[in-house]
């Protein structure tokens, strides 16, 4: 490609390029054949050139080297060079760089040369990227130009003022009088531009603000007349009179109007006007009548006219488009505080709403029901909430689980409604309820004497049919142990009468705690119970204990639903240091002494011994267990527990569980095998991590199952202190 290709050329080529780095050699060779001809005289192909290089900038290739070529372009005599000029300094200038600085004077003539598109091109260019410093040198020969009599130069210089005002602020009195005088005006363009620069004047200045309120009749009265003129082919849009033009009035009236009665009754009957006489059947006619309900709401305006508004609004929710459903929901929260009535009369049709595929529009669906639950439509907006939270996406639920809650302790016309309520959203989305659900619910039905009976059968059914809802579990299982005594009675005036049997309880209740609904694999889980009891097995004896076991049931039953991984059957040893737990005084006997896992467990003074760094904790039917202390921090601790075999019989089977107190975090390793080889030829060793951040007085029990001789065998036993030093 030769340097001298025209621009048409050039782009032919590039978009030739079947690979970018082909692309990106035509580009370089264009770009070194221009920088060398930049260098050379002038010989009238610096804008032809400069021309190329804007499109190559386009591209998103490099061409801050043609900068100086623009300065020297714009103060060309020439209008082809100096336009090309002007339109590369808005694109490769900028007001950080010093090139910027070089082009002031050169536009500072050209806002008073003899031609207006001169003229409009050093305007645009200042509006586009002037610096602070050249906004504060050239604005007095933009306020001389928004004074002239021709309106292509006002409007541009208007929009130009804008420019100057948001730059330097303090400027925005220098324009002041002139942009009131261009209220006067009968050109479109000039208006456009005069309530663009009035609207930032009153925007940063409160003093402005207070001298324009005195225009709002003139502004009412160009509103008026684009409202009610005839059709005009130069400024109709789909049937609507300039509606760019009517949008930016209406913004500038409700600043004008905002905290102000005597503005806001100047324009009411205006806004009135607008709203019924503007077709919203096309996008401009929306535009225009959203501006308007804007303006309603922002100002002091009648109570019939935000009516009309909110009116407005509902419509809107019927329109098949989108973007306009989701503005109306979007402007009906913000109202429905202040305007709850007239908000309330199109709820049926914001329900409607959350069945739409738009996610946002759902999303605003939601929030704008939930904002409308009241005490009257608790009953029927509930059901509505509810039946969309069964369908609802996964990223709403716990949204929609959060208001629901919320509406229901606000609103709640009975306790046995809230109630029914809650349990309904914890059936359907149990997973995705706050944390804090669980212990307020727990609050609910203690305070609701007299559903006690009612609540506790309608757990215990939800709890046989579905065990996966943890946050359901937990209230289930607390309010079996608080009043199982009622579950069993089987008498009930709130619902259909069932009678459960103990066996029937305690066979839900080991089945949430032989469950695996806490872990995260789903494939071969039976497989996780040698590697992962231990820490289920601390887990599920906590949540044993928190719930608390019913009085009715005697104390064998307590034993077999704590022993929670099976054994067979033989009494487990006593320990010497038993308590009494919520049922009164325990037995001493191995289920008691579980019961008395994380309670009840301070020591007589002088019946714990300090134990050697190794020590025998467990020896029975040949079996030896050792415990020895390898490392221990302020608040953790490594033990290592080792098992040998003594008999002539290798032992198979061997697991070791732990529990501790609920303060005291436990970790158990993978142990080294679970075959003990007969006559002490080997070992297996199991690696016990503790953290105790707490530093609470540490007591662990460990459960030892094995098969030795044909028997399993099982027993547990309790460690009451540890190796010194200890906690």
């Amino acid at each position: 490609m030769s340097p001298s290709v025209r621009l048409q050329e050039m782009i032919r080529v590039i978009r030739g390029a079947r690979t970018q780095g082909e692309e990106r050699g035509v580009i370089q060779r264009e770009c070194a054949a221009i920088r060398a001809q930049f260098r050379q005289a002038d010989n009238g192909t610096r804008s032809h050139n400069l021309a190329k290089l804007l499109y190559v900038h386009m591209l998103g290739y490099p061409a801050h080297f043609g900068q100086m070529e623009c300065v020297r372009l714009i103060a060309s005599p020439r209008y082809n060079e100096k336009r090309v000029g002007y339109l590369g300094a808005m694109m490769l200038l900028d007001e950080k760089q010093d090139a910027s600085l070089l082009i002031t004077n050169s536009i500072k003539n050209d806002l008073s040369h003899s031609s207006q598109y001169v003229q409009s091109l050093a305007l645009c260019t200042l509006g586009c990227m002037g610096s602070a410093e050249m906004c504060r040198d050239l604005a007095p020969e933009i306020d001389r130009l928004l004074r002239a009599s021709n309106s292509y130069i006002k409007k541009k210089a208007a929009l130009c003022a804008v420019h100057i005002v948001r730059k330097v602020p303090e400027l925005g009195e220098l324009f002041t009088p002139a942009s009131r005088s261009l209220l006067s005006e009968k050109n479109h363009g000039v208006l456009h531009g005069a309530v663009v620069l009035i609207t930032e004047l009153c925007e940063r200045n409160p003093d402005t603000l207070e001298q324009f309120r005195k225009a709002v009749p003139e502004l009412v009265q160009i509103m008026k007349g684009l409202v009610m003129s005839g059709y005009s082919p130069e400024h109709n849009v789909a049937g609507i009179s300039d509606p760019f033009l009517q949008v930016r009035i209406l913004r500038l009236l409700r600043i004008l109007g905002r905290n102000n009665d005597t503005a806001s009754d100047a324009m009411n009957d205006l806004l009135a006007q607008v709203a019924t006489n503007t077709d919203s059947s096309k996008t401009a006619g929306s535009a225009v009548l959203y501006e308007t309900v804007l303006t309603v709401m922002d100002i002091k305006s009648e109570s019939g006219l935000r009516v009309l508004a909110v009116n407005i609004l509902g419509r809107f929710l019927l329109n098949n488009d989108r973007n306009i459903r989701y503005i109306s929901m979007t402007s009906l929260q913000k109202i429905v505080q202040t305007d709850h009535n007239a908000v309330q009369r199109h709820r049926g049709t914001i329900v409607d709403c959350l069945k739409d595929q738009d996610a946002s529009v759902k999303r605003r669906a939601l929030e704008l029901s939930l904002a409308l639950v009241s005490a009257v439509n608790i009953r029927s907006l509930m059901k509505e909430l509810l039946l969309f939270l069964s369908s609802c996406p996964p990223e709403l639920r716990a949204h929609t689980t959060s208001g629901i809650f919320n509406a229901a302790e606000r609103y709640a016309p009975s306790q046995r409604w809230h109630i029914d309520t809650i349990l309904h959203v914890l059936t359907t989305a149990g997973g995705d309820v706050r944390d804090e659900t669980v212990p307020n619910l727990i609050q609910l039905i203690t305070t609701a004497t007299e559903l006690h009976c009612y609540t506790v059968h309608k757990l215990y059914r939800a709890l046989i049919t579905d065990i996966s809802v943890q946050s359901l579990v937990q209230v289930a299982c607390w309010c079996i142990g608080e009043y199982g005594d009622l579950l069993l009675r089987g008498e009930c005036e709130e619902t259909e009468p069932v009678q459960v049997a103990e066996d029937d309880v305690l066979d839900a209740l080991e089945m949430v705690l032989q469950s695996h609904m806490s872990t995260r694999i789903t494939h071969n889980v039976e497989g996780l119970g040698t590697c992962d009891s231990h820490l289920e097995y601390n887990r599920n004896l906590s949540n044993v204990t928190q719930c608390g076991i019913f009085p009715s049931f005697p104390l064998v039953k307590v034993c077999d639903l704590l022993d929670l991984l099976g054994g067979s059957g033989e009494p487990l040893q006593p320990s010497p240091a038993l308590s009494t737990t919520a049922l009164g005084p325990v037995s001493s006997t191995a289920g008691g002494d579980l019961l008395d896992l994380l309670g009840g467990l301070d020591v007589t003074p002088g019946e714990t011994q300090s134990l050697p760094p190794s020590v025998i904790v467990y020896e029975k039917n040949g079996m030896t267990l050792k415990l020895q202390t390898d490392k221990q921090t302020d608040t953790g601790m490594t033990i290592t527990l080792t098992a040998t075999n003594s008999t002539d019989r290798d032992i198979t089977s061997l697991t070791l569980q732990a529990a501790v107190p609920k303060s005291v975090q436990l970790q158990m390793k993978a142990p080294s095998g679970d075959v003990i080889p007969a006559h002490g030829l080997g070992q297996v060793t199991q690696t016990v991590l503790l953290n105790n951040p707490n530093m609470v007085s540490l007591k662990m029990r460990v459960r030892v199952c094995y098969t030795s001789q044909d028997f399993v065998c099982q027993d547990t036993v309790q460690i009451d202190s540890f190796p010194s030093p200890a906690w």
